[in-house]
């Protein structure tokens, strides 16, 4: 098809995309194309500002390195990752989800944990936090043998593979639940905090008049055969990033119950005070058990 106009442009280009002989990847790209092209004529775009718009991508792709994914982190700040996991999950996207975002800092291989260890393996400063977890089915029944793999920053509000001064897997550990489903464990009280801005996502937050903090939260992902790998984060709603995430990812049934504690922990005499304790039920759904692309080495 010979092209005289813009008119013709995605005309031409959508023919050849029905072509595709995969029906999943032929609607994805047919899609695709209409919404690009429409979002070209919507906003006029300018030789210059497409210019740019491919140097932007190709800066992104240069930041990827072992300990840093800006694509994920882009993802999240325009509220697509948060859109994919809640239209996929909770009954299509019409019910509450455990389902969170993966998030650009989980580790394949965390060091397994008797339950009731500690994931705290370097020198930690923070108020000391006892998670209580229990893994069901939908219909509440104890999910036993689910391996729960758990990560968060710390009261720094680091990662362990961003920070030079924590030990290797440094608050992080994988547990397995117990006949009644169940695992618990000490770690310290996680805060909110700012996700990278040297790239290109802090250039966005900025000319936007956004912050790059997320709220204080608790990863897990818990894998168990027969079931649908649940992917989440436990949110501490007195955070004061709580009610605007740079990433989008707070939900209502995301949001944990991090209580605090005046008195002496009667399990533990020794235990600093104050203490945080936190409990929270996960439920996963029927489905495939597979494990994710890690996002860092």
């Amino acid at each position: 098809m010979a092209i005289r106009t813009a008119s013709d442009v995605t005309p031409a280009v959508l023919q050849v995309m029905e072509q595709t002989g995969d029906p999943r990847l032929r609607e994805i790209m047919v899609s695709l194309v209409r919404h690009l092209h429409g979002f070209v004529r919507d906003t006029k775009l300018t030789e210059d500002e497409f210019r740019a718009a491919t140097a932007i991508l190709n800066r992104i792709g240069a930041l990827a390195t072992d300990r840093h994914n800006e694509f994920v982190l882009m993802a999240g700040s325009l509220g697509v990752s948060s859109l994919v996991c809640l239209q996929n999950n909770g009954d299509g996207g019409q019910t509450e989800t455990a389902q969170s975002l993966l998030g650009p800092f989980w580790r394949m291989n965390s060091p397994r944990v008797e339950n009731g260890g500690s994931i705290i393996r370097s020198d930690t400063p923070g108020t000391p936090l006892i998670v209580h977890g229990r893994v069901v089915d939908r219909a509440g029944r104890p999910i036993a043998g689910a391996e729960v793999d758990v990560w968060h920053a710390s009261p720094v509000g680091l990662y362990e593979n961003q920070d030079p001064d924590q030990a290797d897997m440094n608050l992080r550990g994988k547990f397995t639940t117990d006949a009644d489903g169940r695992f618990w464990f000490t770690t310290v009280k996680m805060v909110g905090y700012p996700i990278p801005t040297d790239g290109v996502v802090g250039c966005l937050l900025r000319a936007q008049g956004r912050h790059p903090f997320r709220p204080a939260h608790l990863h897990a992902l818990i894998f168990k055969e027969g079931y649908k790998t649940l992917i989440s984060q436990v949110f501490d709603p007195s955070c004061p990033w709580i009610d605007s995430d740079a990433q989008f990812g707070v939900t209502q049934a995301l949001t944990g119950d991090f209580v605090i504690h005046h008195d002496p922990d009667p399990d533990d005499p020794d235990r600093a005070v104050p203490w945080y304790s936190l409990d929270y039920t996960y439920v996963l759904e029927q489905g495939a058990a597979t494990l994710p692309q890690a996002p860092i080495k």
